[in-house]
C-alpha cells in the first residue's frame, strides 16, 4: 500500500499557516509520493447578540477585522500552496471553504475523511491547531502527522529512523498499520515499550510487531525503557531527545464524553509538546 491522497490544513485564524511549513509540508507529500490537497477554512464570527457591548467595545469592527485577516490568508495561503506544489509534481486540488470560528476542525476532520491522512503544520502557541489536531484524529476516522514549523527534520529526504511507542493496544497496532508505507521507507524503525506504566506493557511485548514490522521489509530494533514512577509523556520525551528520530508513531487514546474529547496523557503530551513530528491514529 502507498499514500496516493493526502490532506495538508492551511490555518487561516488567528495564526496563518507560513508559506515555509507549506513547503515543508509539500516536501513531505513528494517524499512519499502522494498527491496533495490543500485546505484553508475562512472563519465567520457572529456579530454581538449584546449592542451595547459592541458599542462600548468596538466588537463588531474587531470580527470584521479577524475575518478578513482570514480571508486574505486562505487566499494567500492557497496560492503559495497551489504555486509550489505544481513545481513539485505533488498538487492535487485546493480547497477554499467557510465555517464558523467554533466549526473549523469539524469542517478539516470531515474533509481528512476522504484523504490517507491529513498533515498539520504547528504555528507558535497556538491552541486553536492543537483542537484541530484533536477532531482530525479523533472525529475523521483518519491518521494525522503533526510538525512544528521548521522541525520537519528528514521526513522530506527518508525517513532515517521512526520510533513506534507500543503498548499492544489496539489503537497502538492501528497507528502501526496506518504508518506502515512510512515505516518500510524507513531505514531503521525503534519498536519501543514503556515498562511499568501500564499493566498490560510487558517485557518482550514489542517483539510480535516487530517480527510483523520485519515481514514487511522493515528493519527493526526492539526496546524498552522503564518508567521509574514518571509520567508516560516525559518517558517518551526523554527517549525521543536522546535518539532525534525523524518521526513517532504511535495511537491517539481518548474517550468521548457530552461530545468532549478527554485525551490519555500520552496523547495530549504530545499534541501540546512534539519534539518531532508525530503520525498519530486512532
Amino acid at each position: 500500500m502507498a499514500y496516493v491522497d493526502l490532506l495538508l490544513h492551511i490555518n487561516s485564524y488567528p495564526t496563518p499557516t507560513t508559506p515555509a511549513a507549506i513547503d515543508e509540508a509539500i516536501g513531505i507529500a513528494a517524499s512519499l509520493g502522494g498527491h496533495l490537497t490543500g485546505l484553508a477554512v475562512e472563519v465567520t464570527i457572529p456579530p454581538p447578540s449584546n449592542r451595547l457591548a459592541d458599542y462600548l467595545a468596538g466588537l463588531s469592527a474587531m470580527a470584521s477585522r479577524a475575518q478578513a485577516d482570514s480571508r486574505e490568508a486562505c487566499r494567500a495561503g492557497l496560492a503559495h500552496f497551489e504555486n509550489q506544489a505544481k513545481l513539485t509534481g505533488v498538487f492535487e486540488t485546493a480547497i477554499s471553504a467557510q465555517a464558523h470560528h467554533l466549526l473549523v476542525a469539524d469542517h478539516v476532520a470531515m474533509v481528512a475523511r476522504t484523504r490517507d491522512f491529513c498533515i498539520l503544520p504547528l504555528i507558535g502557541d497556538d491552541d486553536s491547531q492543537t483542537g484541530i489536531a484533536r477532531s482530525v484524529v479523533f472525529g475523521s476516522g483518519r491518521p494525522i502527522l503533526i510538525f512544528r514549523a521548521g522541525e520537519s527534520g528528514g521526513l522530506s529526504t527518508g525517513p532515517d529512523m521512526v520510533v513506534v511507542a507500543w503498548d499492544g493496544s489496539r489503537c497502538a497496532a492501528r497507528a502501526v498499520a496506518d504508518a506502515l508505507p512510512i515505516l518500510a521507507r524507513a531505514k531503521q524503525v525503534k519498536v519501543l515499550t514503556v515498562l511499568n506504566e501500564k499493566a498490560a506493557a510487558t517485557r518482550n511485548l514489542g517483539a510480535e510487531v516487530g517480527r510483523h514490522l520485519q515481514m514487511h521489509g522493515v528493519s527493526v530494533i526492539v526496546d524498552e525503557v522503564d518508567a521509574d514512577g514518571h509520567a508516560i509523556g516525559d518517558v517518551l520525551g526523554r527517549y525521543l531527545k536522546q535518539h532525534e528520530p525523524d518521526l513517532l508513531v504511535m495511537g491517539a487514546y481518548g474517550h468521548s464524553r457530552a461530545q468532549e474529547f478527554l485525551l490519555g496523557g500520552a496523547t495530549e503530551h504530545t499534541l501540546r509538546n512534539p519534539i518531532c513530528p508525530v503520525f498519530l491514529s486512532h
